[in-house]
């Protein structure tokens, strides 16, 4: 028995293989799709008047030192809640955002001294070491304005803030145009470094960033530093090895902000006190949003 229509209740064999003919049409010609990270995205910040972006943060560090037969060993770590509020958004984007810091855990050892600890979640008095941590917990630190794409256009710091080798903003600048794994991108920096009661140089630094891959809406981007000004005082070097960084951050496209970054150093300087002379330096650092 052959196909009927439904209405007429006659065969209808030649509207069946035009039908036929559309499906093998429709197999080798798809119809468009939404764009994917192989046709590239465009990363971009997204920020709400007044919402708020915490972050856990582990930072990890040893130092060792040795001057002739005297060494020297210093671990530090420190576990802190990183809390960022938006306070505006223009009508071109531009965001207003405060930092600081709403709890802290830090650890210090050294080969010498032994070791100390202090807990803001414990409420327990800070130890003198710790007294301007202490003062600098649950109050803005730093105000600034960034655009879309993550560039800084104004900040001011409330509190004294010591340099951060590996970044202490919740923000990374992102390349203009629309990104696809292998897009790179680079961003000149400036940075000082001096030595207490010695030399004082500003360094030109540059900072590479790649991204590895796109996945399920988040990039991962790997980048690293490279020191363009050429140092031939060790004692410069040893100081700069705080500021310099490689690592990795993923940034959720649709959510619009880095939702983790790793980094990491370990580097060593020779002779910076005299020709039987170095400094080790190995910290990592661990961001993760909440």
């Amino acid at each position: 028995m052959g196909w009927r229509t439904a209405g007429c209740g006659r065969p209808h064999r030649r509207g069946m293989r035009t039908l036929a003919l559309l499906l093998v049409v429709a197999a080798c010609c798809p119809a468009p799709r939404p764009a994917r990270a192989a046709d590239g995205l465009r990363l971009r910040y997204r920020f709400a008047p007044g919402e708020r972006i915490v972050m856990d943060v582990a930072h990890r560090a040893l130092t060792e030192t040795t001057i002739g037969a005297a060494r020297q060993s210093v671990e530090t770590a420190t576990d802190s809640t990183k809390i960022w509020t938006v306070v505006a958004v223009d009508a071109e984007g531009h965001a207003t955002i405060e930092h600081s810091v709403g709890d802290v855990t830090m650890t210090s050892r050294t080969s010498d001294k032994g070791e100390s600890r202090w807990s803001s979640r414990e409420g327990v008095p800070a130890p003198p070491d710790y007294e301007a941590v202490a003062l600098s917990l649950g109050v803005p630190l730093s105000r600034l304005v960034v655009d879309a794409t993550g560039r800084v256009l104004e900040r001011r710091d409330f509190k004294p803030t010591p340099p951060a080798g590996t970044g202490d903003l919740m923000v990374v600048p992102l390349p203009d145009e629309p990104a696809t794994a292998g897009t790179e991108w680079t961003v000149p920096q400036e940075v000082v470094v001096e030595v207490p009661g010695g030399p004082r140089k500003a360094v030109k630094t540059r900072l590479r960033y790649r991204v590895a891959e796109i996945r399920d809406g988040v990039a991962a981007i790997d980048v690293d530093t490279t020191v363009l000004t050429p140092l031939d005082d060790p004692r410069l070097e040893a100081r700069l090895l705080e500021r310099i960084w490689d690592g990795r951050l993923e940034f959720d496209v649709a959510r619009g902000r880095l939702v983790s970054r790793s980094t990491g150093i370990d580097r060593r300087v020779v002779g910076f006190s005299g020709p039987e002379s170095s400094v080790r330096y190995k910290a990592s650092l661990e961001e993760k949003i909440q």
